[in-house]
Parts: structure tokens; C-alpha cells; sequence
């Protein structure tokens, strides 16, 4: 399957008829046929068809529904998605059942885990609330990722990519398959190198994966290892509009000045990331009916962030300058160490009519941030510890039942309870807050506790072929570290859990050349957490509570194959996602105080009204495949201010591939060629502003960065299978 938009029924049925003992707990958190949530599904071959330069959020850019960017401005890197207009820390993530959002951020920092795309068997994606999940749940979407992949037979691959601005990836893997006695080894590598489109953009990036298991008639083991490690260049700050016009590929990251004004860049502005996975799964069938499985998760994760500071007040970092200036230059590292314990089991009851599913979810997460300086430029040497030091502690319990049943053949009630309970500290001093001036005494001391239910409910029938569902879903979700740092700090109003109400109705259709789906929904939130537009010295974006907003829009794709070797898939979403009265807490330019800005009825930012996607595919002779696309996004706001001068244009970006494979000896040699942004246009995908409140003259100051994105680019990519 070449084509991104994946046929709802199609991979639906497929997945009912591969599921396997080693997946029951993949599945338990996936959607199936009749389940009447919005979802679209992503095999293993189109996962491998896409560009080789691509992050799994670019690989899954066709999706409706679906925008993304890369701050280097290509497909390696900081990659960042939203769906619906929904960001990265409203996006549940799941591998293998187990959550990868960040504890504290509630974020997936995709550079992290490279080369994913080449190790999943299979992806799926649910728009709204969708199904119960571990950890943080959906709050505007969900990504299941599964990595369970147990062949017959032995098989090995191994592939090389080649790109514009120096960019290699190399990849390697094998297993065993299954042998006579159920055991089972698998194992992949994969090492990528990029310069990026912008300047420091670079990537050094590797992965590797692992899997171990014996696979029974009735029982089922596997020992699953990820490791993710990444050097990246800092590409977070944007460049603003005049410099955008100038050279759309400088990033002011590193940058400095000697005292004759020669410009100069620290080459080790970087973040540098090592993240490590292992998980445990045990599956016990007691019938063909009654299945348990249970997994054991250990994530631990280290890195750091390094940067060059201009003229900085030396004793806001812990350092008596002594008889020196009071400020100097100075590089440091903002550095975090974490560790995620996830225990989770899950009992699945299923006959011909009736599924039920229940499970419960155990997880402990402990985080430090701490800083270190390393160079003072006026002071050979120097004695300084840690100048912040801050930890989390959040500990995160729910337990959830599913059940779908038929009372008649074509008809489906569905019904999912969720109860979730956390517990969050933290505590310590914090970096930016001391960056600017705050005594060494002062500590972000915070404790809270939250207990949620999030009930979902609806109907799906099924008629011919065409497919009816409906379905209501509330949710709720806490704040993450970076907005209650905010609030502790006192620059913004006092943050609230958030809760949404989502309404979604939908048909499809599943005739013999043509399938099409349509689906109207509505996302009511109350206390909604939204950026402002700013960001933290880290690159976070920090957010506030709305007190009323919605989503609303209307979600339209087809695939159409009239002919052997032609197909064209399209999908088109059109929606208003506003606020129903805004207010801006601005910061004044000290950050010690904010101003209340009031705006009234707004647009959310980074939530186009409009997103389209057409993709023509052709198959002129077996094993040739030539496919090309193009991807239409609305204007966006960087702020949810709905200013003209804050608005991204709208966009469309083609992109084109061709592929060939040959059958050589006992394997198969595959060659793709690809070419992005096929037009050349010149575009910024996402953006932010900086904003302050001046005490002096009562006006509002403001900037803004932007992120541009790769002009035309080639990769090529040659694969052999054996």
C-alpha cells in the first residue's frame, strides 16, 4: 500500500485477522471495526514506502486532520504534529500499550526516538478523546504504535538513504522468526546524520531495538529493548520576519560577538538526549474467549542542553565574581535525568457478540533538572554548584472496562469508564526564575492531587456497506510542569485541570473501487490549557487556562481505484476551533508582573480552519509505483490573540516519489526516489511570540520567531531484503 490514507475497513479487518497472543495488549487500547470512535490505521508497508527522511509525525502528515513541521526544516530532528489543532502534550502516545508522553511535560520529543518508523509493525491514530489509555489521557488525539512483529521465518534488511543537506541514514535489522519450539529474536539498528536546512540543525542520531519471546498456544513472553540517543543543534528560537527575509536559514542560536564585533557561533549549542526502554509482557490465554496480560515497563532517560550566554549577571548562577565584572559571558548545561516504572495489566473477555476489556495502570515517575555552569569568561577559575536544582515526583494510577455488544447482528453498543488518580511534586529551585534575579531561597514548592472520570458511550451499525457510529466522550487532563512553574512564579492567572466534552458522528462507505468516510464532530472544552505564544528559556511552550472553547469541524476522505494501476486518496478537514472570550496575561519586561490583555472572541492558535491533502498514485507495470501529492494548509495564528500581524499564511507543499523493486537471488533490492516540496515554495510552518508590558509608556511590545521549512530537497533510498 503506497498511498498515506489508509482505508478505515480495510486495516480494520486486517487487524482482527493477524491479531495474535503476543499483541492482546497492543490491542487493548486500540480501537476495532466496530468500535465508534475516529481512527485511521497505518500499516507496516506504508510505514516503509515513506520518504527515509522523515520523523514519524512527517511520516503521518497525509493523515486528515494532520499538521506538522520540523524546526530544522527538514524531516530529521525536532519534529513537532498537531491533529485537530490539538498539540503534542494533548496527544497521547503509547508503544506496545506503554505511554510515552514525558511525566512532567506531557510531551513526545520525537528526536528521542529516531528511526522509529523503520521499527513499527503498525500505527494507529484516534482523533478525539478515543479509547481508554495509560498515563496522560487524550485530550485531542491518541497514537498507538506497535512493535510486536513475530514472522514464520527468518528475515533480514537492511537499508542506506542518502539526502539533500548531507543527510545518511543507515539501517539495519533481522530475526530469527519463530522456531519449531516458539522461540523467537529480532533486532534492528539504525544511525542518522543530517546538517538540517537551517543553520545548526544538525542531527547525530542512533537507535536500536531488540525483542526476545517464546510465543505458546496459550502463553505468550517477550522482553522488548529501545534505546534512542540524539546530538542535536538548539533550532527552538525561530528567526524573526526581517531575518526570515534576508536568509531564511540562519538561527541566532550560539551566537556572539568579540570585542572588535566579529560575529562568532559556540559550536556546542546543542541538546543531547539518551532514552532507554525495556519492557516486559507476559500473555496467558484461558480460553479462546479469555485472555491476561500483564506488562512491566523501566524507562530511563539522561541529557542535557548546552548554551553560550552573553553578558550575564554572574551571581544570579551561584558565582562571586570577586574583584571582576559583575557580568560575563559563560557557557552551561541545563541537564535532567529521569526514571518511569509502569506496571499494567489487563483481563480481555471476547465472543462472537460481546468484548470486554478492563485493565489497570501503575506508573512512578521521578525527575531531576539541575544546571552546571562550565566556562566563565572573565574568571580563569571559579566555585559554583548547581545553580538551580528542581525534582518532580508524580505518581499515576487508573483502571478502566470497555465493552462493545451486538444485541443484533448490525448494531453495536460500546461503553468505556475510566477512573485515574495522580499525585504530583515539585520541588527545588528553578532556572529561569533565578536567571532573572530571584533570590537563591525562593523554590518551586508544589504538591496536588487530582482524581478524574472519563466515561465514554456510544452506538455503531453497520448496513450494507455503509457503516453508521456515534459516540460521547469526556476527558480530563492535569498541567504539566512548565505551566504550574508558571503559576507558582506568579506571571499568569491560576491553572486548573482541563475537561472536554467530544460529540463525534460518522459514516463510512466500502464499495469494491471506491471507499469514503465522513465525520462531524464537536470538542467542548472548559478550563483548556492553550499557549500563550511564549516560550521558556527551554523551548516549552508555556500555556494558560480559556474558560470556554471548541473544536468543531467537519472531517471528509475517500480513496477511489477506478483502474488496476491508478488511485487517488484525498481528505479534507473544515472546522472552527475559537475561544469564547480571551484574556492575555502579558508579562512586564522584569517578569514580575502581568497585565491583563482582553481580546474577546478568538481563533486558537495554530489551528487552521482549513486542511486538505490529494494524492495520485500509478502502478503502470508490477513493482513501479510513481506517487504524488499535495498538502493544503490554512492560514494559522501564532498567538490566540487572532492579530493579522501573528498569522502563518496559508500553504501547499507536493511532494513526489518513485520506486522500483527486483527480485535478486533469494531476497528482493528496492530503490525509491523522493523529492519534497516539489514546487519550491518558500513557507514557515509554526511560529512563536515573545510579548511584554511596558511599565513606562502602558504599550505592548512583541516579536516573533518563525520556523522555515526546507525548500526543494532529494533523498534517495536503496533496500535489500533477504
Amino acid at each position: 500500500m503506497f498511498s498515506a490514507l489508509i482505508v478505515l475497513s480495510f486495516c480494520a479487518a486486517a487487524q482482527e485477522k493477524t491479531e495474535r497472543l503476543d499483541s492482546v495488549e497492543v490491542s487493548a487500547s486500540r480501537a476495532g471495526r466496530n468500535t465508534p470512535v475516529t481512527y485511521e490505521n497505518v500499516g507496516k508497508g506504508t510505514l516503509e514506502a515513506t520518504n527515509p527522511l522523515n520523523s514519524l509525525p512527517m511520516t503521518l502528515n497525509l493523515l486528515p486532520s494532520v499538521v506538522t513541521y520540523n524546526e530544522g526544516g527538514t524531516g530529521l530532528g525536532a519534529s513537532a504534529m498537531t491533529i485537530r489543532g490539538s498539540k503534542g502534550s494533548q496527544i497521547n502516545v503509547t508503544l506496545n500499550g506503554i505511554t510515552l508522553n514525558d511525566a512532567e511535560s506531557q510531551e513526545v520529543f520525537w528526536m528521542n526516538i529516531p528511526a522509529l518508523t523503520s521499527l513499527l509493525s503498525s500505527v494507529q491514530v484516534q482523533r478525539g478523546l478515543g479509547t481508554s489509555a495509560s498515563g496522560a489521557g487524550a485530550f485531542g488525539a491518541s497514537i498507538n504504535m506497535n512493535t510486536a512483529f513475530v514472522t514464520p521465518d527468518p528475515w533480514a534488511d537492511v537499508s542506506f538513504s542518502a539526502g539533500s543537506y548531507n543527510t545518511f541514514i543507515t539501517t539495519v535489522a533481522a530475526s530469527t522468526g519463530r522456531t519449531q519450539k516458539g522461540f523467537y529474536a529480532s533486532g534492528a539498528y539504525s544511525y542518522n546524520t543530517t546538517d538540517g536546512y537551517i543553520r545548526n540543525a544538525l542531527v547525530r542520531s542512533q537507535s536500536a531495538f531488540a525483542a526476545l519471546g517464546w510465543l505458546g498456544r496459550r502463553n505468550s513472553v517477550r522482553l522488548t529493548y529501545l534505546m534512542g540517543k540524539q546530538r542535536s543543534g538548539i533550532t527552538w528560537d525561530g528567526i524573526d520576519l526581517e531575518q526570515y527575509a534576508k536568509d531564511r536559514t540562519y538561527n541566532p542560536a550560539g551566537e556572539y560577538y568579540d570585542e572588535f564585533g566579529n560575529v562568532y557561533y559556540y559550536p556546542n549549542q546543542t541538546d543531547n538526549y539518551a532514552q532507554h526502554h525495556l519492557q516486559l509482557q507476559y500473555t496467558h490465554a484461558f480460553s479462546d474467549a479469555l485472555t491476561l496480560s500483564a506488562t512491566a515497563d523501566y524507562t530511563r532517560g539522561d541529557g542535557y542542553d548546552e548554551y553560550y550566554k552573553v553578558n550575564r549577571k554572574l551571581k544570579n548562577y551561584g558565582i562571586d565574581p570577586g574583584q571582576a565584572a559583575p557580568r560575563s559571558d559563560m557557557t552551561y548545561q541545563k541537564k535532567m535525568g529521569n526514571d518511569l516504572w509502569v506496571g499494567q495489566a489487563t483481563l480481555r473477555y471476547k465472543t462472537e457478540r460481546l468484548n470486554i476489556t478492563g485493565g489497570v495502570n501503575l506508573s512512578h515517575y521521578a525527575g531531576g533538572h539541575w544546571g552546571h555552569v562550565l566556562w566563565v569568561k572573565t574568571l580563569d577559575t571559579f566555585a559554583a554548584d548547581n545553580w538551580y536544582d528542581n525534582k518532580g515526583r508524580k505518581t499515576d494510577g487508573s483502571a478502566f472496562v470497555r465493552a462493545e455488544y451486538s444485541p443484533l447482528p448490525w448494531l453495536t453498543a460500546y461503553a468505556d469508564l475510566q477512573y485515574r488518580g495522580i499525585r504530583y511534586r515539585l520541588f527545588g529551585a528553578d532556572d529561569d526564575w533565578l536567571e532573572y534575579g530571584a533570590a537563591p531561597e525562593d523554590r518551586l514548592d508544589y504538591t496536588q492531587n487530582w482524581h478524574f472520570f472519563n466515561p465514554r458511550a456510544g452506538l455503531s451499525a453497520s448496513l450494507g456497506a455503509h457503516t453508521l457510529y456515534a459516540s460521547a466522550a469526556v476527558g480530563h487532563r492535569e498541567p504539566g510542569r512548565g505551566d504550574i512553574k508558571e503559576n507558582v512564579k506568579g506571571e499568569g492567572t491560576p491553572i486548573r485541570p482541563e475537561a472536554m466534552l467530544d460529540v463525534e458522528l460518522g459514516w463510512r462507505f466500502e464499495g469494491k473501487t471506491l471507499h469514503a468516510s465522513a465525520n462531524l464532530y464537536a470538542m467542548e472544552y472548559k478550563d483548556m490549557l492553550l499557549e500563550t505564544g511564549r516560550l521558556s528559556s527551554s523551548g516549552y511552550a508555556i500555556k494558560e487556562n480559556v474558560d470556554r472553547s471548541w473544536r468543531r469541524g467537519l472531517e471528509l476522505s475517500a480513496a477511489w481505484m477506478p483502474l488496476r494501476w491508478l488511485k487517488a486518496d484525498g481528505n479534507l478537514t473544515l472546522s472552527m476551533n475559537q475561544i469564547r472570550d480571551y484574556t492575555a496575561y502579558v508579562p512586564n519586561e522584569e517578569y514580575t508582573k502581568t497585565y491583563p490583555i482582553h481580546y474577546g472572541k478568538t481563533t486558537m492558535l495554530m489551528s487552521p480552519s482549513v486542511i486538505g491533502m490529494m494524492r495520485l498514485s500509478f502502478v503502470p507495470w508490477q513493482d513501479l509505483t510513481f506517487c504524488v501529492d499535495g498538502k493544503y494548509v490554512g492560514k494559522q495564528y501564532i498567538d490566540n490573540s487572532m492579530r493579522e500581524e501573528m498569522a502563518i499564511p496559508a500553504y501547499f507543499v507536493m511532494d513526489a516519489q518513485l520506486s522500483k523493486s527486483f527480485p535478486i537471488g533469494g531476497g528482493r533490492l528496492s530503490i525509491g526516489l523522493y523529492v519534497h516540496n516539489l514546487l519550491n515554495h518558500m513557507y514557515y510552518a509554526s511560529g512563536w511570540r515573545w510579548e511584554s508590558y511596558s511599565e513606562v509608556d502602558a504599550n505592548v511590545y512583541t516579536g516573533i520567531g518563525v520556523y522555515p521549512q526546507a525548500t526543494r530537497n532529494f533523498s534517495i533510498k536503496v533496500r535489500f531484503s533477504f
